[in-house]
């Protein structure tokens, strides 16, 4: 009889233990992690740039995405414009003020989840000391093992625009616009599944 009373407590212990486990820990992999930026030039073209993530961590429960969070930080100093005085400007005072911060940090708040593999993130930027919230829409590409299953990867898109006057660069008014669109590519690699270290991976050995 002791045991039957026990049987819905064990019940229910099992499913808070699930639904724990659900939620699962990454690490961003910045070797396949990226963002891409473009600006608008003096109304000739827009000119793009890219920045690398360098590390970072995720918490994503593909059942429940209110339980998931990020916390990414961005190099500033690797941005690449294609070409080097660009690069030095971009990262001057007047820009991205490298000298002062060399990184820039994204914090979560919360994640709603809008569709089958769309929702909302919602968080904070900080940028040049200046820390601002900062809602970026984006998408679920595929949780699952790589080709040699050797860890599982989450990969995400996401896109979203900023002002860059809100974090203090209003130079060059008359000729870099003021709304800066970025893209962020990022795969994130699952804790227990892979070393302190992703294994090396060859254009050849990706294409097999």
């Amino acid at each position: 009889m002791k045991y039957t009373r026990l049987l819905p407590f064990l019940a229910l212990a099992g499913v808070v233990t699930g639904a724990s486990a659900a939620t699962e820990s990454y690490r961003l992999d910045p070797v396949h992690s990226t963002v891409v930026f473009n600006v608008d030039h003096n109304g000739f073209s827009r000119s793009f740039g890219r920045l690398r993530i360098s590390e970072g961590t995720l918490r994503f429960d593909q059942d429940d995405w209110a339980k998931s969070s990020v916390d990414a930080t961005i190099d500033l100093a690797s941005v690449d414009m294609g070409d080097a005085g660009w690069d030095k400007a971009v990262r001057g005072a007047s820009l991205l003020d490298t000298d002062h911060a060399q990184t820039a940090r994204y914090v979560s708040t919360s994640v709603e989840k809008h569709g089958t593999d769309d929702g909302v993130i919602h968080g904070t930027l900080t940028l040049r000391g200046h820390a601002l919230p900062l809602d970026i829409p984006f998408r679920v590409n595929r949780v699952g093992k790589t080709i040699y299953g050797m860890h599982t990867v989450a990969g995400f898109s996401a896109n979203v625009v900023l002002n860059r006057d809100a974090y203090g660069m209003t130079s060059n008014a008359n000729s870099i616009g003021n709304d800066v669109s970025v893209w962020l590519e990022v795969e994130a690699i699952r804790d227990g599944t892979a070393g302190s270290a992703p294994p090396k991976e060859t254009p050849d050995a990706a294409a097999k």
